[in-house]
């Protein structure tokens, strides 16, 4: 397994101004970063890969959509063209920075709602979208990781086992699943279990405490979750996400109203000396 970084911690927009803080994270063990898709050019990310290759980081890409125009399963043809025409520029984008994975909640608009639950004809439009979406990444060599949001952030898929069920519907080898231990911690009865059902089409997992702060600090069961992990052979990226107030967008997006670590250092610092020593437990 490899272990990584959110730059959410920082910023949406990576770049060279970053070096210093992507060294440290480096030198503490860290095996990679996973590097938010927002805005920019794929030349701009193929620039951060070289950076990256030379600090010695792999890197995973985590991308999200907030505008309602761009709506991947609603009503509108032409807001689900122009998500579909997002979703493969950040491809594209991901592609170029040298990602094999692009993750995050990629199946429908962040924060939007309709008032009641996803309809039949919103997944069928969800499974239309993503398999158009799913042949650009097949072509790029990029898998996509769909996450399940809790039902705070999103309507279409809260749990893994509905995520899990919409990915099968897909179809596509380039359309996965994501496992979030945020999320899960809301909306699992059986957190490890949901988990160890849906293995299958998982791609990324992201660590996560409960208030968003300092692995380890919180409420989640990490001891079992580490336990679940390491018992099913998965063998890809464990990603610390974890969110302050630096960015007023971001932290207005993920409800951060406070600071949750005294610093940034002590999130991922103490946030790798945590899975280090649960994995090696387990």
């Amino acid at each position: 397994m490899k272990i990584g970084m959110c730059m959410f911690l920082w910023t949406t927009k990576v770049t060279s101004e970053h070096e210093a803080i992507l060294r440290d994270i480096r030198a503490t063990g860290f095996d990679g970063v996973e590097i938010p898709v927002f805005e920019g050019a794929p030349d701009d990310y193929r620039r951060l890969g070289d950076l990256l290759d030379a600090i010695g980081l792999e890197r995973t890409a985590v991308s999200a959509m907030g505008d309602p125009a761009m709506n991947l399963i609603g009503a509108d043809a032409a807001a689900r063209a122009a998500g579909v025409a997002h979703v493969r520029w950040a491809i594209d984008c991901a592609a170029a920075l040298g990602a094999q994975t692009l993750s995050g909640p990629l199946h429908s608009t962040l924060g939007h709602f309709s008032g009641e639950g996803p309809t039949r004809e919103e997944f069928e439009r969800s499974v239309a979208a993503q398999r158009a979406i799913g042949e650009h990444a097949a072509l790029r060599g990029v898998t996509i990781g769909l996450e399940a949001l809790n039902r705070f952030e999103c309507y279409l898929v809260n749990t893994m086992d509905a995520l899990s069920a919409h990915v099968e519907a897909i179809g596509h080898p380039n359309i996965r699943a994501m496992y979030d231990t945020f999320h899960a911690n809301i909306e699992e009865a059986d957190p490890i279990g949901a988990f160890t059902r849906n293995l299958a089409n998982i791609v990324h997992v992201h660590i996560s405490e409960n208030d968003r702060g300092v692995p380890g600090r919180g409420n989640i069961p990490w001891a079992e979750t580490f336990a679940a992990i390491r018992a099913s052979g998965y063998d890809g990226w464990l990603t610390i996400e974890a969110f302050g107030r630096a960015l007023k967008d971001l932290a207005a997006a993920t409800k951060v109203w406070r600071d949750f670590a005294e610093s940034p250092q002590a999130v991922y610092r103490e946030g790798y000396a945590h899975i280090r020593r649960h994995l090696d437990a387990a």
